[in-house]
């Protein structure tokens, strides 16, 4: 009796131990696990979260929260958490403002992560967008997508002005956007481009200082460098296409550009990545008869760099497993899934030889121009 007494109480106190254990445990992995807080913006934040799951999944000591944020509300939100000291571990920061938090000193500077990774190194990133996240010679920022602005064109209308390509250089640009000038009636009035004259709009003027070698700044970046000779050439070719009648001068004209697109009001515009689906969803009647090119040439092919990077805080306590996150986001299938559910494109080289982005024409000419 005395036997099994004792041998019911061994039992129970293994159990108690096993269940101890247990519980342990579970409280251990818990307490230990990283909670990892990414700040997203727009749509991008919302697609981020059926990506988290593969992260953690593989990385099962780090927790992803996705907080997205609206992007008219997120630079102020950005500044406000810097002076109150409650920056998130990572964010997505537009590649206009890394300049500016680098400033202050909110960024962590990200060469040692870089020197140890083999996911993450700027031969694999386009250069022109890599070189976006460079201040004082140091690394900021890792680009998550990228944009930048070609020519989209009608082609049926350029061929019927005997344009069977796409104008690759200035001077072709003008006079194809004349000769299309010429084929307007009185109950029709044909431009051969438009570009947007709203506030915000500023990218194809700065594309033509660019490519014609001018520059921005000048005195130590502190003043306009309107007077350089060769910004001014830059901008006397892009007031003459309003000064002749060849681009849309009133805005009214065309209160929606899908619209005046496809029924020829003009033929040409420089816009970004995000209009290829818009186009094809709004005005699928044209399809066919449009797409896009790089842009035409001065010196040089340039034209703007744009997109989004991925960048850490310097208060977060959790810098390494932020970047397991980043070099996540950064593998090819990442970047090409990421795309499947967003359509930003890649910024990672590898991703677009992809299918889904090699057999598209009108993506196609934005890695091309991508290089530029």
């Amino acid at each position: 009796e005395i036997y099994r007494v004792r041998c019911f109480m061994v039992k129970r106190l293994i159990f108690f131990v096993t269940c101890l254990g247990i519980v342990w445990g579970c409280y251990h992995n818990k307490a230990s696990s990283i909670q990892l807080e990414f700040w997203a913006m727009g749509a991008e934040g919302e697609y981020l979260d059926q990506l988290v799951p593969e992260f953690e999944a593989q990385n099962p000591e780090i927790k992803v929260k996705v907080q997205t944020i609206p992007w008219n509300a997120a630079h102020e939100k950005l500044l406000t958490a810097y002076a109150g000291q409650s920056t998130p571990d990572m964010c997505q920061l537009g590649n206009t403002w890394l300049p500016e938090f680098e400033a202050i000193g909110a960024l962590q500077n990200l060469d040692s992560l870089i020197a140890c990774s083999s996911i993450v190194a700027p031969a694999k990133f386009f250069p022109g967008i890599w070189e976006t996240n460079i201040i004082h010679n140091c690394v900021y920022g890792i680009s998550w997508y990228v944009d930048t602005r070609v020519l989209f064109y009608r082609k049926d209308i350029l061929a019927q002005v005997g344009y069977a390509s796409p104008p690759k250089t200035w001077k072709e640009w003008f006079d194809v956007c004349q000769k299309i000038k010429k084929t307007s009636r009185d109950d029709n009035q044909r431009y051969g481009v438009f570009f947007s004259t709203k506030l915000n709009d500023w990218q194809v003027p700065v594309i033509l200082i660019l490519q014609n070698g001018g520059r921005l700044l000048t005195r130590d970046n502190c003043y306009a460098a309107f007077d350089n000779p060769r910004t001014v050439e830059a901008l006397q070719y892009y007031v003459k296409f309003f000064r002749e009648g060849l681009a849309v001068e009133n805005m009214t004209e065309v209160a929606n550009i899908y619209q005046a697109f496809s029924e020829g009001v003009f033929s040409m515009m420089v816009t970004g990545p995000w209009n290829v689906n818009e186009m094809r969803r709004r005005v699928p009647r044209i399809e066919g008869r449009w797409t896009t090119a790089p842009m035409p040439c001065k010196l040089n092919c340039n034209s703007v760099a744009g997109g989004a990077s991925l960048v850490i805080f310097k208060r977060s306590p959790h810098k390494k497993a932020a970047w397991k996150f980043i070099e996540f986001l950064s593998k090819p299938e990442t970047q090409i899934r990421f795309f499947q559910l967003t359509k930003d494109l890649p910024a990672v080289k590898a991703a677009w030889l992809s299918p889904e982005l090699q057999s598209d024409p009108e993506i196609r000419s934005f890695y091309l121009q991508l290089e530029h």
